[in-house]
């Protein structure tokens, strides 16, 4: 794999494959509806349709990450392929609603075997620095804007095609992908002498899935001071704690404890965690926004988001990489995050009766600009930082770090909505206001962890920044492997 073309034709049959994975969350939530009334779903089981798919995406991302440096990438990622266009066919197909749960949950686990190694192979593609940052670019517009760009697809399959392409759709883009993919990525290479800490997958898969299953199940239901919820979550703590224990003191560790003690590892992903936060919220707590209080349609609210889309795509295709080569991956990141945070405040302060230019764009372009500027480089120097060896856990690290910070997020940012809209409603308020006073006050709470997020990058990344505004020329990174004590 010399050829350049023959290494980018390679990245946008990566890129297909995880832009899949991000329209089909945004576009099943527009579907959602529509699918409760044609499949007879009640409204607590229409809710598994979306949780089945968290938890086993959630879940296995980690496994399957180091299942990728163990086995090989591609096979990794062609198997995962391979069973999420599979999956996508039964949802479409589903007679019935245990039949749809069972392959949404089918779907989340091949979304997890794909998407968790495309970040190591993107690595292995592209050693070269300034290279390597326009392809991370692309593929972090591509895991970013997708889903502004599912809520458009959403809406209009839905309205003129009907739901169950909403799934089908995958089965054509999906086995394009594969025969591409097969032809273009190089040949998966087994580490000879490795072998897969069972124990520790098994522990580190059942915490990861038991805590997403009490973020989205209990947690977002019963409140998270209810005594259901706080078993669960301790269970799952438990689990975690097992999996530290037995990482410490196994011969081959899924997660070797080296990568943690490297501050630029940990600073990312906690960057990536809680920036996540208010991408996933303006997302989901934005579309119901707009559609309870402001009444626009399923294709008006995809209209409305398509910004983010844009303007992220702008800065990966022609902005981020020369920003990362000439200041350093660690120095995009804080204006990055300044201004998702400045963009979530703006949704935040918008009024009952916003405007689509005069409030929601200018959020918007924000919200795309910050994401644009952050997230490449956060996935830069989460897999950059580490060794050969472990670039397909770095990548599933971070993508845990982005979806499992999500999914948190926005079960903390709907039960401030939805207490502080209660509140509101107690107390004698109309609707509409109250609930525009609940997706502010959601809002503002996503702004302030998206502070926390620029805390942790000064302070866990600060060697990065220092060496970057002394000699911007070397990767971070680099610095930090030559040096440990730097990281």
């Amino acid at each position: 794999m010399t050829s350049p073309r023959s290494r980018w034709l390679a990245l946008y049959a990566l890129c297909a494959g995880m832009l899949m994975i991000v329209l089909d969350a945004t576009v099943v939530n527009v579907a959602l509806p529509v699918i409760q009334v044609a499949l007879g779903f009640s409204a607590a089981g229409l809710a598994w349709v979306v949780n089945a798919y968290l938890i086993a995406f959630g879940g296995l991302l980690l496994f399957a990450g180091r299942l990728g440096d163990l086995i090989g990438q591609r096979r990794v990622f062609l198997g995962g392929l391979t069973l999420f266009t599979t999956a996508s066919l039964a949802c479409g197909s589903a007679p019935g609603t245990t039949f749809l749960i069972v392959a949404r949950f089918v779907q989340g686990a091949g979304a997890a075997l794909t998407s968790a190694v495309i970040l190591g192979m993107i690595v292995t593609l592209f050693p070269e620095r300034h290279e390597q940052a326009r392809a991370i670019g692309v593929y972090a517009f591509v895991a970013s804007a997708g889903g502004a760009v599912g809520l458009l697809a959403g809406g209009i399959i839905t309205e003129y095609v009907g739901w169950h392409w909403v799934f089908y759709v995958n089965v054509p883009i999906g086995i394009a992908t594969l025969v591409t993919a097969a032809r273009l990525l190089p040949p998966s290479q087994r580490r000879a002498g490795d072998g897969l800490d069972v124990t520790g997958a098994v522990l580190v898969t059942s915490a990861l899935m038991l805590g997403v299953y009490t973020i989205v199940v209990p947690a977002s239901r019963a409140g998270w001071t209810a005594p259901g919820t706080l078993v669960l979550g301790a269970a799952a703590l438990a689990l975690l704690g097992g999996f530290a224990v037995r990482e410490a003191t196994a011969t081959r560790p899924l997660m070797p404890p080296r990568m943690l003690r490297s501050k630029i590892v940990v600073g990312a992903n906690l960057a990536q965690a809680l920036g996540s936060v208010g991408m996933f919220g303006s997302f989901f707590l934005g579309a119901l926004y707009l559609q309870r209080v402001l009444g626009y349609g399923p294709m008006r609210i995809g209209l409305a988001f398509l910004p983010v889309a844009v303007v992220m795509g702008l800065l990966s295709v022609c902005g981020t990489g020369w920003l990362a080569t000439r200041f350093g991956a660690a120095r995009v990141v804080v204006p990055g995050l300044l201004l998702i945070g400045a963009g979530l405040a703006r949704l935040a302060l918008m009024p009952v009766h916003a405007t689509l230019l005069g409030d929601v764009l200018p959020a918007t372009v924000l919200l795309g600009t910050g994401a644009g500027l952050c997230f490449p480089q956060l996935m830069t120097l989460a897999v950059s930082g580490v060794a050969p060896r472990d670039a397909g856990l770095a990548s599933g690290l971070i993508n845990t770090s982005g979806q499992v910070g999500g999914a948190l997020g926005v079960a903390v940012l709907a039960a401030v909505s939805s207490g502080r809209a209660g509140a509101l409603r107690f107390a004698g308020a109309p609707e509409v206001t109250a609930l525009a006073d609940g997706y502010r006050a959601a809002f503002w709470v996503a702004a302030a962890l998206t502070g926390i997020a620029l805390v942790a990058v000064l302070a866990l990344l600060r060697p990065s920044l220092r060496a970057a505004a002394s000699s911007p020329a070397e990767p971070e990174p680099a610095r930090a492997l030559r040096d440990p004590a730097s990281a």
